[in-house]
């Protein structure tokens, strides 16, 4: 299963070593030509601005909407599910604009107040996941067909839509492969999108 993990900024290589530990042929992703032939693509938190910015610049943006049409799983966490989202509260620009939700930034407070939180995730079993919240956004509405799997505080913290996973926070900081390995799973029975 080869995976690439969007590296133009942020906490890539952390999920590159989860994927590994999970067998996967993980690898970074920096330009269009580095999405040639795999099986599915992680967007990792960071800055969502930036690593929009550069995914434009390295023209990622269409080869990987095209990997989403053709059924492969994208993932995005944290500044990565704000990349996918079709809509970002207070901002008119869109990156990928594939996932039928509306974002909000910073929702849980600035980068002094992150936190870890236990929630449950029915999709993975128990027990609860170690969540890892850092300036993480929250999903305010989501479109139909998009499936909520968390909520943190009445708040929507991880969907899927189809071939589309998205989590507000940080497995790839954990120890817990769970949704990890969820993700492999998606790309083992791709879905068109």
């Amino acid at each position: 299963m080869k995976i690439a993990v969007i590296a133009v900024q942020g906490a890539f290589r952390e999920h590159i070593a989860a994927l590994r530990q999970l067998g996967a042929d993980a690898r970074e992703a920096k330009w269009a030509r580095d999405l040639e032939g795999v099986d599915g693509v992680v967007i990792p938190g960071g800055e969502s601005t930036a690593i929009g910015k550069l995914m434009r610049e390295y023209d990622m943006l269409e080869p990987v909407r095209e990997l989403a049409r053709a059924g492969k799983p994208i993932y995005g966490t944290c500044a990565g599910m704000i990349v996918l989202a079709k809509r970002i509260e207070g901002e008119d620009t869109v990156h990928l604009g594939l996932m039928d939700v509306t974002v909000r930034r910073n929702s849980f407070g600035r980068q002094r107040e992150s936190f870890e939180a236990d929630i449950d995730i029915p999709a993975i079993g128990a027990p609860p996941f170690p969540a890892v919240f850092i300036r993480a956004p929250h999903i305010v509405s989501v479109g139909e067909g998009v499936e909520v799997l968390a909520t943190y505080e009445d708040r929507i913290v991880a969907v899927r839509q189809g071939n589309l996973l998205a989590t507000s926070f940080h497995p790839e900081l954990t120890d817990d492969y769970r949704l990890h390995q969820y993700f492999l799973n998606m790309a083992q029975a791709p879905v068109a999108h």
